[in-house]
Parts: C-alpha cells; structure tokens; sequence
C-alpha cells in the first residue's frame, strides 16, 4: 500500500512551482504499543475526566481549554475562539531564501519529512528545483500553515526527491550559553591534548545506522511472544568489553545476547551488536534450525580468539559456567 500524505499543497519558486506532497519520515508506529486493562477480567479501561475538587466525571461538551493566570484561576478559552487562532493556508510552500546547507544550527531541527512530486505533472518542475540546489550544494528556507500552525521549513535534496525538516523557533530553543554556563574556560594542550587526539583516531568509523538496535524494543519483542506462546524465556549476555578479539579491534562496545527457552534450554534467538554481526548470528541460526541447547553451544569448540566466541560465552553466562567472567549463579 502506497504510503499515505501528511499534507498536500504547492513548492513555489518565484515563478516556478510543483504539486508536492508531505510523508513522514521518522515515525513510532512501530514500536510496540500496549493497551490499559484491568489484571481481574483482562478487560480494557477507558479514560474519564473528572472534576479535580468534586471527582464528577466532566461530559465532553463541557471540557474547554484554560490558561492558568494565578493558582486556581484560569481563563476559560472556547472551542471556536482557539479555532479562529489558527492561521489561514494556502497550501504553499513559498521559498524565501537559499543557503548553504550546514548554515543552520542542527538544535533548530525538529521534525523530517519526504517531499516528493504529488503527481506526474509536477515530476519535472520538482527535479528542477531538486538538482539545481544539489548542483549549488544549498537548501531553501520556507514557510506554510501545517498541522494549525506557521512553519518554517528546510528543504534539502535528498536521492530522488527532498527532506523538509520542520524548524523550532527561536523560543523553543534553550540558550547554549545558558546551559553551559557553569562549565569553566579550560585550554588543553601538549600531551594531553596529543592522547585525545590518539582515541578519536583509534575509534574512527563510519556511520551504520543498522548497526544500533532499540534495545529495550527488542526485549519487549522477545517478552511479548514468548507470553503469547505460553514459554517462559531466559537469556545469555556476553559483553564484548570482555573478549580479546574485540579489545584488539577497538570496538569494545559490542554485545551478544542469545535467547532460550527455559523448559528444555533450546535456543529460540538471539541479538548481536558489533562488527560482522550478521555474519556471527549465522551460527546461531544454525542452532535454532538443528535444535541445539545451550549445552550443544558451550560445548562447541571456538577458535580462540575470535568474535565467535561471544556465542559460546553467552551460553556459558546463560548456564552459570562462564570462567572469563563472574558467573550468574548455576541454573542447574
């Protein structure tokens, strides 16, 4: 299914202009979302507002919105009154100004969308616009009504259509001079300055966004199926802080986690975080297909010393007979 458009309306360039149309490009509705119930009946709950000195519940054409002036006191704002705050629109992105792309402050950046042609008409007046500010290595400043309010916006070439990330205004951002105020001047020079200079070096690299997993997410992931499929799931972890292999490398901060199933100690899962991750999970793939345990795994001889290894340790941490660190205590 085609995605669905945010917003519809016109790029305009002086006396160039397009139909385009607004999609979101960071979104949460994949995240795992849970549902209040009640724990007795497995029920949902529903939401009800209720008067905060008399605890009657408040119908919904009765709910207004307040501003508090003094405690207590509100100035009470009608529905069509707020109404007639939002701004007129003309559905336009109208471009004010170009310049260079890193001329904004990344702290002003607030929300990214996917521009693109909003029919086949436009497709040619928007690769205009799009490779004429690539070739010129700029990005336009403009303004529109969306969602109620006035936005300024940055538009950026970006492959085959354009980025229009959202901007804060000046108010919503905190001052920097402000929040460090309290650090103090320090000049750092010589040998000092030399060994900083020596880690950033060591630790250079190159941005991999598949390379960062919501950890939290996935562990929601694991709980939530393995409740679904009444089994009751445990887990080794092997930080890579403790492997030699991984010391060498200068990436210490990988991780491997394999999940089992704690009726028979089978290996369900598992999540890798570090250099060649995909093609250490391969092994535990093979595991879950041959239907290996966490014994099959830890018996298992592993080159030594190698990122592999992290597999064999999990297991080991996940049994309590790991001798390279202190042992969780022994399952069995």
């Amino acid at each position: 299914m085609a995605p669905r458009a945010n917003w519809k309306g016109f790029l305009r360039i002086g006396e160039v202009s397009c139909a385009v149309a607004l999609y979101t490009a960071a979104s949460t509705s994949e995240r795992i979302a849970f549902h209040t119930v009640n724990r007795a009946t497995g029920h949902r709950v529903r939401r009800e507002f209720v008067d905060a000195e008399t605890g009657r519940p408040v119908e919904r054409d009765d709910q207004v919105k307040g501003y508090e002036v003094a405690q207590g006191d509100y100035v009470i704002l009608e529905p069509e009154e707020v109404a007639a705050t939002v701004p007129d629109s003309d559905k336009t992105l109208e471009v004010s100004a170009f310049l260079r792309c890193g001329e904004i402050d990344q702290v002003y950046f607030d929300k990214p969308y996917y521009l693109a042609p909003a029919d086949k008409a436009a497709e040619e007046a928007f690769a205009l616009i799009r490779e004429g500010m690539r070739k010129k290595g700029v990005a336009a400043i403009a303004r529109t009504v969306l969602f109620r309010r006035v936005r300024t916006v940055l538009i950026r070439a970006h492959d085959e259509g354009m980025i229009a990330t959202t901007l804060n205004f000046d108010y919503e951002v905190r001052s920097a001079s402000e929040a460090f105020k309290d650090i103090p001047s320090m000049r750092i020079k010589g040998e000092m300055l030399e060994l900083a200079e020596h880690i950033i070096r060591t630790k250079a690299g190159e941005f991999d966004i598949t390379a960062f997993d919501d950890r939290y997410e996935s562990a929601l992931a694991e709980l939530v199926k393995a409740k679904a499929e009444g089994r009751k799931i445990g887990k080794g972890v092997f930080p890579w802080a403790a492997s030699g292999r991984s010391l060498s490398l200068g990436r210490s901060e990988g991780i491997t986690k394999v999940i089992f199933d704690e009726a028979d100690d089978r290996v369900i899962g598992a999540c890798i975080v570090g250099p060649n991750a995909g093609d250490l999970i391969a092994e535990v793939a093979l595991a879950i297909e041959m239907g290996a345990d966490a014994v099959d795994l830890g018996h298992t001889i592993h080159p030594h010393p190698t990122l592999s290894e992290t597999v064999n340790f999990a297991a080991e941490m996940f049994e309590g007979t790991i001798t390279d660190l202190i042992p969780p205590k022994k399952r069995h």
